[in-house]
């Protein structure tokens, strides 16, 4: 913007100058016209007055005049071109050769007097004056955008260094002392918005917070029932499914409700702990299934002594939502298999499912989305937070095979545990 606003002041400037370079120059050459045409009579006339007594001094004193005088009767000198020899008693203009010539003519009754005068020397200074003119239009634009680009910096750097801040997220008013009118605006208006926002994400994370605090009374009220009734001998088997049926709707909910709020506190990472990665998994897997074992296996290629470094809460968030998701896009397929297996530093969690379609890949780590494999609700949207805040890379595509794959890369976080010192890793 410093630039443009600059460029366009001299751009200006220069316009500016130009037309009034094209004014000057038009009075100029109007003025010059007038001054060559009195020459040229006031010449011709003084040389027809004195002929007659002192010819020699009739002829004008410099060579870019020459004067012909033609008796009645008599040729025109050979070396007066024919144009001019027609010519007419009066003043003309006449181009020769690419020059420029003025011409005399008068007649006297015994003799044709014509004064050629060329006037080159007079456009030679015209063209001199253009050059002269144009380049001190174009140094003084040179000038005036230098100016302006500096006296734009001013303004611009204040505006860039108040962007700066905004992006930053620095803390504080962003009104400064000596500011300008226009950016004390900007900088009060973004200070009006920024403290909206703020009350704004407050209150959400507010309820959020409390919410989940809230529904984790009655739902552990709700699952310990639960676990009781599935637990009494000879039940009903629709009695026993039910019950499994109940636990596992609470373990969502209450999965749900974690889900808030990790959210709700912006999914902040704790202290970084030894976790090993294969008991993680495989801890979550039981947690999931339990409620309801079935058909669906769980395929794990994972070393004994993988360990990440990494906050084992929001781990075993990401690992829950990741098998979940897997596991309910694999229910439908006989005798499926979740396939989780490490490759380098990536963790690949894949579903025997129909897999993702074109359009879903998009969105597929959004909110509620509505696609081809269903409505999404928080799983991934969840990994996908917890993942920008703790710094690991997440993915989505489609398997060899088929199925859904989604996948989280630890990168630094993740290494080889040193099981000399096991007591510090956490399973």
């Amino acid at each position: 913007m410093r630039f443009r606003v600059a460029v366009a002041v001299a751009a200006l400037a220069l316009l500016v100058i130009l037309a009034q370079s094209v004014a000057m120059f038009g009075l100029f050459e109007e003025k010059e016209e007038e001054f060559i045409e009195s020459l040229v009579s006031q010449q011709i006339a003084h040389s027809m007055s004195v002929w007659a007594t002192a010819p020699e001094a009739a002829y004008p004193h410099t060579p870019d005049m020459q004067l012909f005088r033609i008796a009645k009767g008599s040729s025109a000198p050979a070396v007066l071109p024919e144009p001019i020899r027609q010519m007419a008693v009066g003043n003309h203009e006449v181009y020769l050769d690419g020059r420029e010539f003025h011409v005399a003519v008068r007649d006297d009754g015994q003799a044709r007097f014509i004064l050629v005068y060329d006037v080159e020397d007079h456009e030679k200074r015209l063209r001199g004056l253009r050059l002269i003119t144009l380049t001190a239009a174009v140094l003084l634009a040179l000038l005036v955008l230098f100016v302006t680009y500096v006296l734009a910096g001013r303004v611009v750097v204040r505006l860039e260094l108040l962007a700066r801040r905004v992006a930053d997220g620095s803390s504080g008013s962003l009104v400064e002392p000596g500011m300008e009118r226009e950016l004390l605006a900007i900088a009060r208006a973004v200070d009006a918005y920024r403290s909206r926002q703020e009350a704004l994400l407050a209150r959400e994370r507010d309820f959020a917070a409390n919410l989940s605090h809230e529904l984790r009374t009655p739902l552990t009220a709700i699952r310990t029932d639960a676990e009781i009734i599935s637990d009494q001998p000879a039940i009903p088997s629709a009695v026993a499914r039910r019950a499994f049926r109940i636990i596992s709707g609470v373990d969502r909910i209450t999965s749900m409700a974690a889900s808030l709020l990790v959210l709700a506190r912006e999914a902040q990472p704790g202290l970084p702990e030894k976790v090993l990665l294969r008991d993680a998994v495989l801890a979550v897997w039981h947690a999931l299934i339990q409620p309801a074992p079935g058909r669906i296996e769980l395929q794990l290629d994972v070393p004994a002594d993988c360990v990440v470094m990494a906050d084992p809460s929001l781990l075993d968030l990401v690992l829950r939502n990741l098998l979940d998701n897997a596991l309910r896009y694999s229910l439908d397929v006989a005798d499926g298999a979740v396939v989780c297996r490490l490759g380098g530093t990536t963790l690949f969690v894949e579903d025997c499912g129909a897999g993702f379609s074109s359009e879903d890949l998009a969105h597929v780590f959004e909110r509620f989305y509505k696609g081809a494999r269903g409505a999404h609700g928080l799983g991934l949207a969840l990994v996908s937070h917890v993942c920008q805040a703790t710094g690991w890379q997440v993915g989505a595509g489609n398997a060899v095979d088929g199925g859904g794959e989604v996948w989280i890369d630890f990168a630094g976080a993740l290494a080889i545990a040193d099981l000399t010192d096991s007591s510090q890793v956490a399973h």
